[in-house]
Parts: structure tokens; sequence; C-alpha cells
């Protein structure tokens, strides 16, 4: 196993600085978990398997995956139009889907667009809603263009609590964490139940590390309020490759190209909550103080996900350089 050629991929996470968790899947088992750095740099804790990072938008995957399930059970369609949820936006929002919410085709105004550079407190995806009622434009017509949108699953996430009468935090526990043992991954809600090995975000500002562990988006769930650990990302993983919890049907949804990806700098499509880039399927989560991505090669059956607490570097290709030497 390559674990010198990995050490040296993972280099600047080693020692007194915020650090990543690394694991390395072939046929649903993990080849290989690997931990560095410190997770809490005031009392020097380690990075462990066990550690909790803000997975950011990776969360999206988890949203799309409620999504599927509701429709499965038949509570709502892929293509039932957005306000039969969520009547208060707007009559622009006439002609959008839930699908066009998925794939980033809603056209949807970002909320961090319109909050203002003075926002007090902590905006909420109810709050993210309050702020669209009040937008009557739209980037461009619904279905007729591509914009990463995090308004749009902050939607998602108030929608699968108008379809299942639960809140998106008990949905996504009863349907998805507790069924695949993923025991330590919650939605976070202030006030609610706390972060277990909790890792605590950073930035590194003038050379020197900061906690920068929340901002005023950190507490919008649809988009990126997901903490997880590599042991339960690991069963989450396994679960994508049969039927346990999403349909085959519903997995192809999730993983077929439904719209091509402009405006970021690289070659990909999007599915729902995933893009897909030649032979893989992947998405990077970026907030302030982490850094993350998940990789799938699935007609390989290996994947790698890498977890850090840090605002830099980017992990993406170190996440594809490791998985290569798996290959």
């Amino acid at each position: 196993m390559p674990i010198a050629a990995i050490d040296h991929l993972m280099q600047a996470y080693q020692g007194e600085v915020p650090g990543a968790s690394l694991l390395v899947l072939k046929n649903g088992l993990p080849l290989l978990t690997r931990s560095y750095g410190r997770a809490d740099l005031s009392v020097g804790e380690d990075v462990s398997a066990r550690s909790n990072f803000r997975l950011a938008s990776v969360s999206k995957q988890f949203t799309a995956a409620a999504v599927l399930l509701l429709a499965q059970a038949g509570k709502l369609t892929i293509d039932d139009p957005v306000r039969k949820w969520l009547p208060a936006l707007p009559q622009e929002a006439n002609a959008i889907t839930l699908r066009h919410l998925l794939t980033h085709t809603s056209g949807l105004i970002d909320y961090e667009d319109v909050m203002g550079a003075n926002w007090q407190g902590q905006i909420r995806d109810a709050g993210v809603l309050q702020l669209l009622t009040r937008e009557h434009r739209l980037y461009f017509q619904p279905g007729h263009g591509y914009r990463y949108s995090n308004s749009g699953y902050a939607l998602l996430a108030l929608i699968v609590e108008r379809a299942s009468g639960k809140t998106y935090p008990d949905f996504l526990r009863e349907r998805i964490f507790q069924p695949l043992g993923m025991h330590d991954t919650l939605a976070f809600v202030a006030g609610g139940p706390a972060v277990p090995h909790r890792a605590w975000g950073y930035s590194n500002i003038d050379g020197h590390w900061q906690r920068t562990d929340q901002s005023t988006t950190s507490a919008v769930l649809g988009d990126g309020g997901i903490y997880s650990n590599i042991e339960d990302m690991a069963k989450w993983d396994a679960a994508l490759y049969d039927d346990r919890l999403l349909t085959n049907a519903s997995r192809a949804l999730a993983f077929s190209p439904q719209v091509e990806v402009t405006g970021e700098g690289y070659v990909a499509q999007y599915g729902f909550g995933w893009r897909i880039t030649g032979d893989t399927l992947w998405h990077s989560g970026e907030t302030i103080g982490f850094r993350n991505v998940i990789v799938r090669w699935p007609a390989q059956h290996l994947s790698v996900v890498l977890l850090t607490n840090r605002n830099e570097p980017e992990p993406y290709q170190t996440a594809l350089a490791i998985g290569r030497l798996f290959q």
C-alpha cells in the first residue's frame, strides 16, 4: 500500500495545524483510513477517524437523497412546481420545479447576494425563503441555464419538511443516518444535539491559523449544514451501490448527467447533488474553516473521501491523486 506517497501528498495537514481525515474505499470496504493534524488547536486534540467535520456542500447529496426518498414514497414528484410546496415564492417562480432546484437550473437569486453585509446573527433555511419571497427577478428562465445555487438546496430542505411532516434534521436521522448506522452524523442546529467529536474550522490569516468555525450562512442546512466523519461516510458510500436506501431508478437519476456545469472552471455535468466528470462522481464542499471532497469511481468501486478543518488547500486534486494510486 502506498502509505509514503499518500503521506507526502498529505504533508500540509501534518503537525500542529488544522488537519484532515482521509478514507479510501474499495468494494465498499475501507482500504485506508488516515488522520492528520489537529481537530482543535486550543487543546491540541488530534484528528481521528471519528472527528466530525462540517461537510459544507457535500451535504447537497443528502438533501437530494431525501427528496428522492420522498418521491419513492409518493409524497412528491421531482417535477412538482416549487410553488406547490412553497406558495410564498413570487409568481416569477411559477415555472421552477424540484428538478430545477436539484440541478441548479432554477435561475433563483443566490440568497448571499441579497442578505447584505450587515446581516445580524445567522440566517437559516426559512430565512432564505423569506428573502426570496421578495425577489421578483431570476438570473435566467428556469431550465435555460446553469448557475450553482445554494438557494435551491435551502428550499429543498424546506420542501422535505413540508412533504414529510418532520424537521429536516429528524427526517435525515430517521430515514438515512439511523438506517445506515451513521450514528455520529447530523444536520446541526444550534441548541439541538451537539456535534460529537467535533473538528473546529480554521483559516490561515496573515500566516496564523485562527478559528473561523461559523459565519452568517453556516446555519443553513439544506445547502451545507451536515456534520460527518470518515467512518460514517464509508457507510454512506456503500449504500450508494445497492437498493438499501435508494432504488436503482433513483440512483440513476442522481448519478446521470442532467445539465452541463458552466462557470466553475472545469468540465463537468451535474446530476442530483453530484458532479460528473468522465468516470467519476464527485462533490466538493467549501465553507468558512472547512474544505472537503468525495470522489467516486463507480465502475471500479473505488472512492476517496477527504475532510479538512481549514480554508486551504483545496482538496479535490489531492483526492484525485490519491485515487490514482489505487487504480
